[in-house]
């Protein structure tokens, strides 16, 4: 996705790579609270982009993820600015922009971390998006995944699908001892809950 400001993806294959590349300073989180997020939705009808990244703010600390193809992941740190228009789209139907608004992620708002963990999907059979990697954290008031969805983000809540292997990170030090003594966490009644997909694919600048 280009345009925006500081979004320069280095993407990976598989869960190794993910969790050498990226797993300390996700583990680390844990303890944080969520404190802000954004995504980028269409100005004209407020659908979601979602080949672009989701941003989650912990605390000051910025995690950016974005999927891509069938097995691309990338995450970054601290580089995107979404106080900056996203560039490059004048002379299109639609407008892409970033938001703070989102019904999924705005319950979150305010929690603290308890753990993060990389999923891999391992399903039973043969399946194209087999090896895919989500990122998956872990709040008291359930779970939140950020997923492939076959060349485009996705976002789940609740009890991940059977389907994946989870490759937990561990919570800070700081919180091990407690995440011990608190009880079992879980997600939010009624099982998974999917995000919709982005409802229109456009044509975008290269």
């Amino acid at each position: 996705m280009t345009g925006i400001s500081g979004f320069e993806p280095s993407f990976l294959v598989g869960v190794a790579a993910a969790r050498q590349a990226h797993g300390p300073r996700l583990a680390a989180l844990a303890g944080r609270r969520l404190t802000g997020f954004a995504v980028v939705r269409f100005a004209e009808d407020e659908d979601w982009f979602a080949e672009c990244p989701v941003v989650l703010d912990f605390d000051g600390v910025q995690v950016e993820v974005c999927h891509a193809q069938f097995d691309q992941l990338a995450i970054g740190w601290d580089a995107i600015d979404t106080a900056a228009d996203i560039a490059g789209w004048e002379g299109f139907e639609l407008t892409p922009q970033w938001s703070h608004s989102d019904d999924r992620l705005e319950p979150f708002v305010g929690q603290e971390l308890h753990e993060v963990a990389l999923l891999e999907w391992r399903p039973t059979g043969h399946d194209l998006a087999a090896g895919t990697v989500a990122v998956e954290f872990g709040f008291p008031g359930g779970r939140l995944r950020i997923v492939n969805g076959l060349d485009e983000n996705r976002i789940e809540l609740g009890p991940a699908h059977p389907g994946f292997v989870r490759h937990e990170l561990g919570p800070s030090q700081r919180r091990a001892a407690r995440l011990r003594a608190a009880p079992g966490g879980g997600g939010p009644p009624g099982g998974s809950l999917t995000g919709p997909r982005s409802r229109r694919r456009t044509s975008r600048p290269s």
